[in-house]
């Protein structure tokens, strides 16, 4: 769906690929190990991302297709919201959170951006 054939060559996926590794190598931390809640929850948003823009572009439709990347568009905010926490909490440095926050509000815009094109596409 949309202008790729396969998800492997949408830039947006990569980038939410290489965000999740990198949130799930950081929630490995021991730091983690007191919240295990926070330590999952954080996991399953960051993986969301990449994941829904592929069940979105495998959908049948551009309206399905749109729909996913909206939830996928959530989960970035649900992310960013939770490193704030865990920052707060001591858990992660704020290096660290910057540069992933940094990260999600960019995949947050290009989300947007072809969510966009998507809508101009079908009119």
């Amino acid at each position: 769906m949309g202008p790729f054939r396969r998800i492997e060559e949408m830039e947006i996926w990569q980038r939410g690929c290489r965000l999740a590794v990198e949130v799930c190598k950081l929630a490995q931390q021991k730091e983690f190990d007191r919240d295990w809640g926070l330590r999952d929850q954080i996991r399953k948003s960051a993986v969301s991302i990449p994941s829904n823009i592929a069940e979105g572009h495998e959908r049948d439709t551009p309206a399905e297709f749109r729909h996913f990347l909206r939830i996928a568009k959530g989960s970035c905010g649900e992310l960013r919201t939770q490193l704030y926490i865990a920052h707060a909490l001591g858990y992660i440095d704020k290096a660290a959170a910057d540069n992933i926050i940094a990260e999600c509000v960019e995949i947050s815009s290009m989300i947007y951006g072809l969510i966009s094109h998507l809508e101009k596409s079908d009119r």
